[in-house]
This record gives structure tokens, C-alpha cells and sequence, in this order.
């Protein structure tokens, strides 16, 4: 069974019965079997249940009538609503943060990955050891002469817990050194990095396999994708570029998630360009933009660069693939797309049929050479791979001769001029 909770002061912009269906969606994404969904409007909140107590009594017998076996509230409950709704159903409950989590558990791939997921599920349970059974209370005899009551049972797990948390915390900064690592091979290879993002289930991955011709999981499913995946592609003027397919966000992401898979997005945060792929069809479209922005944010994509970014620029640059136009009936269809022209960073496609897939190409194509200026450069002739490099990244317009090397004329990013001086500092072309 779903509940799917509504209060007046909160998530007035999204449709609720987009919501159920989005619950629905991820309760089947691990396989479970919904035999019912209640969908409640709330006056106000109660610390105690969460619902009032006539929303429970008129839940019950649909509890006992159908043999349900488990709740799931769409919503974050603390410990005491949660022991407090197991008691009046008499059932296993869990909240809308307990099932994102035991989906990214189920579908975590790679070592990272589990450990990620590992951690946010540690981090969630620390707070809830107190709804455990009754041994937790037992108390384990005192250290020294004097004796004392000891340490309790609840307190001997939850520092297993955060000794568990600490271990996994370094063996994720070990990785997350790793992909510095390979960023920086990346950043001396001359190849853009291309991030998609998006709400999960907006066709990302079943857009990336059409522009990669990969065979990355992409299901009508919500999580698919968990793990990045890579791939090279190429792009109109663009010998190459690496295209990453990331997680997908939802709403109500729990923090756990976020704050576990920080190093897995910095990827995104290290991109040339952001592609955010949208689900242009759905009812919450436009709460789903939203919500994908607020993580972007949390991220730092938006606002200034650290000082280990490579430009000067304060933000990725970043243009929106409105996918499954194909979905879409006839007025809603000119609707987008006469919206869509009176923009220069949107392309509208569907991902499975390939409509509108090559205008989105050449958009990609040009956001990526956009900034690019005009610029000089002295290179010996002995910089072969530095020649390479603005052959790749840039557009060579002109090679004149000078002494022991040639001033290339180049039109180049100056995102990329500020790390192609770090990986060449410059010199000075010697007088004519």
C-alpha cells in the first residue's frame, strides 16, 4: 500500500496525482507489488502519526482486507511516526526516504557505488536506532573499579555505526582522489566532457545510447541509471567529445544520497556543458525543472567556480533537451515547439524515435564553441602534443613560422587558453 500525504503549506506546485504515480513508480522499481493507494489531504501535520487518527482508522481495514504487508508513506517521517504508524497498522512502514534508499542499494553496480549507498543508509538508520527491538535497552557491564551501569546496547551499535561510517568515508575519499586523477588525464586530453542530467526517468540514458550507440541500462523505469557511464562521441566541428549519463534526481532527494554521492557528481560540476534532459510531457514538467535546478545549486554548479576549476566563467554552461515529444498530441506539440524557438538553448526530440536528435547535436555543438575567442599562441616546434591539443580543443586559423617554433592564430575557449597555459605556460615568440 501507498499514502500519499498532502498538506496545504507544502508542494502546492505538484499535481498529486502525478505524485501517486511517481510513488507507484518507485515502489514497482523494486519490485513490489501495490495492491493500493491512498491519496490524503492534510490540515496540519501530527508529531506523533503524521496522519490523524480518523485517516488511520479508515486505512486500517484496507490493511487487514487485503493482507497488505507494507506501507509506504510518500513523505519523511521521523522515528516515532514510523514505530507509531507500525503499531496502529500493524504492518511494516516505511517513508518515501527508506524506499529511495533500498532502490539505490538493489541497483548500485560498482564498488563506489555500493559503498555510497551503504553510507546514506547508515546515516539514515543512525537516527532510528531507537525504534529497534527492546535488546538495544540492555546494558553491558562497566569498565575500572568502579564498575557502572556501562554501556548500553543502543550505544555500542551506534558507534559500530559510525566507526562502519568513518571507514567508508575514507575509502570514498580514496575514490574520489582517484577521479580527480582522472579528471586531470581528462583536462590534458583535448576532449570536451559533455554531462547529461535530469529528473530520473526523463530518457537520459535512452538518449545517450542514441548518440553513443551504447547499450546502457534505459528502461521506463525510475532509476535505471545509477552508476555514471562514459562514452565517446562526436559532434558537428567536434572530433571528439566524452558524453557522461548520470544518476537522475527526483524530489525530495534524500540528503543521505546526496551528501554520499557528492564525489560521483562532481562530475558534473567538471563539465564543459550541462545537458539537462526533460521529460516535456509529464504533468510536473515544470516542478521537475525545479527540482533538478536545486541540486544543480546545491552542487555549486551555478555559482562560482573553486579554485581548482580551469576558467574564469562563474558557471557551466548549460542548455535543456525537451524528450518525448513524440508523447505529445497535437496542440501540446506546437505549443513546445513554438516555445522552444523563441530560445537558443533548447532542442526538442524523442530520444526513441531519433526526431530532432541532430538538431540537438549541433545545438551541444555550439553552446560548446560559443565563448570561443580568437587568440595567439608560441609554440616550439619540438610542442608537438601542446599542437595537438589546440587541434582538438580549438579551431587552428592560421601557423606562421617564427624562429624555433610558429604563432599559431586559434579560436579557442578561454576556459580552455587558462588550462592550456597551466599544462604549457607560455613563452614569449621571438621578435620578427
Amino acid at each position: 500500500m501507498i499514502i500519499v500525504p498532502e498538506w496545504h503549506s507544502q508542494r502546492l506546485a505538484r499535481d498529486l496525482d502525478a505524485r501517486a504515480e511517481e510513488a507507484k513508480g518507485l515502489a514497482l522499481a523494486i519490485g513490489l507489488n501495490v495492491v493500493a493507494v491512498h491519496m490524503l489531504r492534510l490540515r496540519q501535520t501530527r508529531a506523533a502519526t503524521l496522519l490523524g487518527v480518523g485517516q488511520i482508522e479508515a486505512i486500517e481495514p484496507d490493511i487487514a482486507a487485503k493482507g497488505i504487508q507494507l506501507v509506504v508513506v510518500d513523505a519523511a517521517l521521523t522515528a516515532i511516526q514510523q514505530r507509531n504508524l507500525e503499531t496502529a497498522f500493524g504492518t511494516k512502514v516505511i517513508d518515501r526516504t527508506g524506499l529511495i534508499l533500498e532502490i539505490f542499494g538493489e541497483r548500485a553496480a560498482t564498488a563506489e557505488g555500493r559503498l555510497q549507498v551503504e553510507l546514506a543508509h547508515l546515516d539514515y538508520q543512525a537516527g532510528r536506532l531507537v525504534r529497534s527491538w527492546t535488546h538495544l535497552e540492555r546494558q553491558r557491564g562497566g569498565f575500572g573499579f568502579l564498575g557502572g551501569p556501562g554501556e548500553t546496547q543502543i550505544e555500542a551499535d551506534r558507534r559500530m555505526i559510525r566507526g562502519r561510517m568513518a571507514r567508508i568515508r575514507r575509502s570514498l575519499e580514496d575514490a574520489r582522489r582517484t577521479r580527480q586523477l582522472q579528471r586531470s588525464k581528462r583536462q590534458r586530453a583535448p576532449w570536451p566532457v559533455i554531462a547529461l542530467v535530469g529528473y530520473t526517468n526523463a530518457g537520459k540514458s535512452t538518449f545517450f545510447n542514441r548518440l553513443t550507440g551504447s547499450d546502457v541500462m534505459a528502461e521506463d523505469m525510475l532509476f535505471a541509471t545509477l552508476d555514471p557511464t562514459m562514452r565517446e562521441i562526436r559532434l558537428p566541428g567536434i572530433d571528439k567529445a566524452i558524453l557522461s549519463d548520470t544518476v537522475g534526481f527526483v524530489s525530495d532527494l534524500p540528503t543521505e544520497l546526496v551528501a554520499a554521492f557528492r564525489a560521483t557528481l562532481e562530475e558534473v560540476t567538471t563539465a564543459d556543458l550541462i545537458v539537462h534532459v526533460r521529460d516535456i510531457v509529464h504533468p510536473d514538467t515544470e516542478a521537475q525543472y525545479d527540482d533538478v535546478r536545486a541540486i544543480l545549486d546545491s552542487l555549486g554548479v551555478n555559482g562560482p567556480q573553486d579554485e581548482e576549476s580551469d576558467g574564469a566563467a562563474s558557471a557551466v554552461p548549460q542548455i535543456e533537451i525537451w524528450n518525448k515529444i513524440d508523447m505529445a498530441d497535437a496542440d501540446r506539440r506546437a505549443a513546445m515547439e513554438a516555445m522552444a524557438a523563441r530560445r537558443s538553448d533548447v532542442a526538442i526530440i524523442s530520444a526513441v524515435t531519433g526526431e530532432g536528435v541532430e538538431a540537438a547535436r549541433l545545438l551541444m555543438a555550439s553552446q560548446l564553441t560559443a565563448r570561443h575567442q580568437v587568440q595567439q599562441i608560441y609554440l616550439g616546434y619540438e610542442q608537438g602534443d601542446a599542437m595537438a591539443w589546440l587541434h582538438a580543443r580549438g579551431e587552428v586559423l592560421a601557423d606562421e613560422p617564427r624562429g624555433e617554433g610558429h604563432v599559431l592564430t586559434v579560436r579557442l575557449d578561454p576556459a580552455d587558453r587558462a588550462r592550456f597555459d597551466r599544462l604549457w605556460p607560455p613563452s614569449q615568440p621571438p621578435t620578427p
